[in-house]
């Protein structure tokens, strides 16, 4: 459960990167005459534009950035299969690619594409987190947790290095570990509503219940009814 929520916060991650990328490609123009629903739109926008200059590198990484934001992962993955047989080295194709591959599950795929990511650029810290990850969904817990340790010391100022770590230990059942591991990330990240919401949830299940409640109270005053959290406050009582 925990694991599927800090996937979730990577994806969200992924998906504010994606946002300034797209806002720094498409006109002005195409966001203000969009109504319905912008993003498609403007990727049919994109699209008509593609067919009359199908070799442009530059639309086909907008329109699979649009294809990521719309969660149509296999459309993306053909525009990235297409960039990096032109430009096999491209950077953000690879590492996107990497990305779409682990959403429709080849996940062999997106190893290699991590692996390729990080003979590029050696040490890469999203290739390195993206190969933990898979490691732990292939259910190779201890690579999986030693690749998370050596990324944590390699970036000991990344909130996201320790919030992984944490949800692999507690999908390992590590739950004193990962409840602190929690409290690193939030050192460094104190207003993330994911890693509150984590840290309480395994607060809840080490029977600190006056601790768990001071970070559902945190939740809600960054913002987050209170209703939306009843699930984890009558765990409370």
């Amino acid at each position: 459960m925990l694991f599927a929520k800090l996937t979730g916060n990577v994806t969200k991650n992924i998906r504010k990167i994606l946002q300034s990328v797209l806002i720094a490609f498409l006109p002005v123009a195409v966001m203000a005459q969009s109504k319905g629903n912008p993003m498609r739109d403007s990727l049919a926008q994109a699209a008509q534009i593609l067919a009359y200059h199908p070799d442009s590198i530059d639309l086909r990484l907008r329109k699979a950035a649009w294809n990521m934001q719309l969660e149509e992962w296999q459309y993306a993955k053909d525009e990235y299969d297409f960039v990096l047989a032109k430009q096999p080295a491209n950077i953000a194709a690879l590492y996107y690619r990497a990305y779409c591959n682990d959403r429709l599950h080849r996940y062999n795929f997106a190893r290699l594409d991590y692996q390729n990511l990080l003979i590029i650029i050696p040490g890469n810290f999203e290739a390195r987190l993206g190969l933990a990850l898979l490691d732990q969904k292939d259910s190779h817990y201890t690579e999986a947790l030693d690749g998370i340790n050596r990324l944590v010391t390699a970036f000991p100022d990344s909130a996201l290095a320790w919030a992984a770590r944490a949800g692999i230990e507690e999908e390992q059942h590590m739950l004193e570990l990962a409840e602190y591991d929690y409290g690193e990330a939030l050192k460094r990240d104190k207003d993330n509503t994911h890693y509150l919401l984590n840290r309480a949830d395994i607060r809840i299940r080490l029977k600190r219940i006056p601790e768990a409640r001071q970070d559902l109270d945190r939740i809600v005053q960054l913002g987050t009814p209170k209703a939306a959290l009843k699930e984890w406050y009558d765990k409370l009582r």
